[in-house]
């Protein structure tokens, strides 16, 4: 049985990867393993990283492996905007950019082509 601090990480991990553009989600394909539960990460929704299919599992581990890895994109995020080689309006306008070419190609009828960095 799961006790109530257990509820209480889930959703606090939940609002983190909500917050960073992912949605926990079940495995896809479940792998057998002592490790315990396992979770995979996805884009939230049709706006959230682009650059990935919506059904592109970013990660698949358990939750211990998940905080570990939030903490991993978290702490990136962070050193790149104390470098200001990157910040959210960055991150923004780049992500609006993907969508923009992606929409404009469906409009033209034409296979939509690879990401430009």
């Amino acid at each position: 049985m799961t006790g109530y601090n257990t509820i209480l990480k889930i959703r606090r991990l939940e609002e983190r990867c909500s917050n960073l553009g992912f949605m926990l989600c079940h495995v896809k394909y479940r792998l057998e393993t002592e490790l315990g539960d396992m979770v995979a990460l996805k884009p939230k929704d049709i706006d959230s990283l682009p650059i990935y299919s919506r059904d592109a599992e970013l990660f698949v581990g358990t939750l211990e492996e998940l905080e570990y890895w939030l903490r991993g994109i978290e702490w990136s995020r962070q050193y790149d905007e104390m470098l200001k080689v990157s910040n959210s309006k960055k991150r923004e306008d780049k992500e609006q950019l993907v969508r923009n070419r992606r929409l404009f190609a469906i409009l033209k009828n034409e296979k939509v082509k690879e990401v430009d960095a």
